[in-house]
C-alpha cells in the first residue's frame, strides 16, 4: 500500500476505520476507543462545527495537550476540509495571539486551564469561536474523583457565552449530515508553525497528499518488524510536532493502536509500555538519554518494544550503543524537517545500516547536495548543503515572502527547499548528517530560534543588545546561553531578573539557562552580530575544562 492510494488525510483514516472498526484505536488514562467510536465522534464534531460556520480551508487553532479530543478535533477538521493549526499548549497569550492573527483564524480549541489566555487575546484577534475541553472529558466520574483527591487533576475556570462552546456539548448537539465536500489532495490540511531563524514562528502549509505520503513512508519503514494493524505505539513526541504526527497520528491510517499520555512522565511511560505490551516507541535523542539514566528504569519490563525510532536531532553514538546493549534492540534514525513534512531519510527496519547514518532517502523525496555558496552539485560522497524537493512539496511559508525567498529556490527547473544542513550521501545511498543550520538551537528536541530569545531580551528597558547561542550538552542537545549588553546608567540588573523577564515572554523551553553580561558583542564590518565567534569561544572553554 502506498500513500498515493489516498489523496486526502480523512479518506486514509476512513479506510482504516472501516477495515478495523472494532479494534482499539486509542488508549488514554486506561480508557479505550475503537476505530468505530473514533469515527462516530469525528463525524458528530465535524457536523457541529460545520453548522456553526466552519468551512473548507477555514483555519482552526488546536491549543490543547495530548488527549483523545486532540485527535478527534484534528480529524474532524480534515473531514470538513478545514485547516488545522496545532500549537503547543505551553504557549502564552502573546504567541497564540501572533499565530491567530498571522493565519487569520476565527476558531480555537483550548482547555479550561488556558481559557484565561484566550479571553485576553479575543479583542486583538479575528477569533470568533472558542471551544473548551478538559483533559477528563472522556474519563469516568470515579477516575476524576481520584484525581481531585490526590491533586493530580489540573482544573481551570471558563465561562460560556456567545460563540463559546464546550467540546462535550458540540458532540451532543451534532448537526445536519455533511454534504459532499470535495477536497483536493493539494489543498492545505494544516499549518504547522516552526521557530525558524527569525523571532516570529513561521507557518508551514502542509498539503493533504504530502502528509499522507510522509505517514505511509514512516509506517512502511517498520513493517518488516510489525505488520500493519498489529502495532501498539506510545506517543513519545508532541502531536503539534511533525515527528509526533508522522509516527503517532500516522499509525491510525494503518489500523494500529496509539497510546496517549497527557504529559511525558517517564514512570507513566514505562508503566504503559509494560501494562499494554507496547511494541513501538519514538522520541528525541534527549528522551532516550533520560530513559537510560532514569533511577527506576530497572523496576519496569520494557521487553515488549520491538521498534524504537529517534528523530528531531542527531542521535549520539554513545546513546545508541547504550540502548542496544541494554535492550538488545537498535534505535532507528531518520532525518526530516517541518518544511518537508517529516521524513526525508529513514532507516528501514530489518536492513543492516552503517553507524551514524540518518537513513536512506524515502521514495517520494528528491535531494540535491550542493556547494552552499554557488549551489553547484558536489561530487558524490562529498559534503554539501542539502536541498529537498518533491512533487507535492511545501512551496513556501505562510505570509512570509521574504523568508520564502531565502529558503525556497528554483534550480534545474524544480523548486527546492534549502535546509541549511550540511550532509553527505555515500555510494550506497545512506545519508549522513554533518552539521546544522547555526541559528537554530536544539534544546530537548525543540527548535529554538536564537533571534526570538534575543527579541524578548531586547524588549527589556535595560538591554541594549543581546546574542543567543546554543552550547553543546550531551543531556539536552544544547543549552541556551545569552550574551547581553546593558545600559551604563542602569545598575543592579541581574541574570535572574532577565531570566524571569524571559519566562514571562517565552515558552518554557525557549528561556535561556545562562546570561553573561558583556561590554560589547562581536560584529562584522557591516554591523552583523557574529554568533559564530561566541559559539567558538564557548567551545574553547568546554574543551579546556
Amino acid at each position: 500500500m502506498t500513500g498515493l492510494q489516498f489523496t486526502t488525510i480523512y479518506s486514509a483514516f476512513e479506510s482504516a476505520a472501516r477495515q478495523y472498526a472494532g479494534k482499539t484505536a486509542i488508549i488514554y488514562l486506561g480508557e479505550k476507543f475503537t476505530y468505530r467510536q473514533l469515527e462516530e465522534y469525528i463525524d458528530k464534531l465535524a457536523r457541529a462545527l460545520y453548522e456553526r460556520g466552519v468551512r473548507k480551508q477555514d483555519k482552526a487553532i488546536v491549543y490543547i495537550p495530548h488527549c483523545p479530543q486532540w485527535i478527534i478535533i484534528w480529524l474532524a477538521l480534515q473531514k470538513i476540509g478545514a485547516v488545522a493549526v496545532p500549537v503547543t499548549h505551553f504557549y502564552g497569550p502573546k504567541d497564540v495571539s501572533y499565530i491567530a492573527n498571522d493565519c487569520g483564524t476565527e476558531t480555537i480549541f483550548c482547555t479550561d486551564t488556558n481559557f484565561g489566555y484566550i479571553t485576553k487575546i479575543l479583542p486583538e484577534t479575528p477569533l470568533k469561536r472558542v471551544i473548551v475541553t478538559t483533559l477528563t472529558d472522556f474519563v469516568p466520574w470515579w477516575k476524576k474523583l481520584i484525581g481531585v483527591i490526590y491533586n493530580r487533576l489540573p482544573v481551570g475556570n471558563y465561562t460560556l457565552g456567545d460563540n463559546i462552546y464546550t467540546f462535550r456539548d458540540l458532540l451532543k448537539s451534532g448537526g445536519a449530515p455533511l454534504g459532499d465536500i470535495q477536497i483536493d489532495g493539494r489543498e492545505i490540511a494544516q499549518l504547522l508553525y516552526t521557530g525558524g531563524t527569525t523571532g516570529k514562528p513561521k507557518g508551514v502549509p502542509i498539503p493533504n497528499i504530502l502528509f499522507i505520503q510522509s505517514a505511509f513512508e514512516q509506517r512502511k519503514s517498520r513493517e518488516l518488524l510489525i505488520p500493519k494493524g498489529e502495532d501498539l505505539v506510545i506517543q513519545g513526541a508532541p502531536l503539534y510536532h511533525i515527528l509526533g504526527q508522522a509516527v503517532g497520528l500516522g499509525s491510525l491510517f494503518s489500523g494500529d493502536c496509539l497510546i496517549l499520555l497527557p504529559k511525558m512522565n517517564l514512570d507513566a511511560v514505562f508503566d504503559h509500555i509494560e501494562r499494554y505490551r507496547a511494541t513501538s516507541f519514538f522520541g528525541t535523542p534527549t528522551l532516550y538519554r533520560m530513559i537510560l539514566e532514569h533511577d527506576r528504569l530497572e523496576q519496569y519490563n520494557l521487553g515488549s518494544l520491538r521498534y524504537n525510532f529517534s528523530g528531531g536531532d542527531v542521535l549520539p553514538k554513545e546513546v545508541a550503543k547504550r540502548w542496544e546493549k541494554k535492550f538488545g534492540k537498535p534505535i532507528f534514525e531518520g532525518y526530516g524537517a517541518t518544511e518537508t513534512c517529516g521524513g526525508v531519510a529513514l532507516t528501514p527496519a530489518g536492513e543492516k545500516s552503517p553507524e551514524g547514518t540518518a537513513g536512506k532517502i524515502v521514495s517520494f523525496q528528491k535531494v540535491l547536495i550542493v556547494n552552499p555558496e554557488t549551489f553547484a552539485a558536489v561530487p558524490a560522497g562529498e559534503p554539501g548543503e542539502l536541498l529537498i524537493s518533491s512533487e507535492y512539496m511545501v512551496s513556501g511559508y505562510w505570509n512570509k515572502p521574504q523568508e520564502t525567498a531565502e529558503h525556497f529556490i528554483s534550480l534545474n527547473g524544480r523548486l527546492w527547499y534549502k535546509t541549511g544542513d550540511m550532509v553527505r550521501l555515500d555510494e550506497a545511498g545512506w545519508l549522513y548528517f554533518l552539521d546544522r543550520s547555526v541559528d537554530i538551537i536544539k534544546h530537548k528536541g525543540y527548535r529554538v530560534a536564537a533571534s526570538k530569545v534575543d527579541s524578548a531580551l531586547q524588549e527589556h528597558p535595560a538591554v541594549i543588545a543581546s546574542c543567543t547561542v546554543g552550547i553543546p550538552d550531551e543531556k539536552v542537545g544544547e543549552r541556551i546561553k545569552s550574551f547581553v549588553v546593558v545600559r551604563q546608567d542602569i545598575k543592579g540588573i541581574s541574570s535572574y531578573d532577565l531570566i524571569k523577564w524571559c519566562k514571562e515572554r517565552l515558552a518554557a523551553y525557549e528561556v535561556p539557562q545562562y546570561i553573561e553580561f558583556r561590554d560589547m558583542l562581536p560584529k562584522s564590518k557591516v554591523g552583523k552580530l557574529l554568533r559564530r565567534e561566541l559559539r567558538a569561544e564557548e567551545k574553547r572553554k568546554t574543551e579546556a575544562s
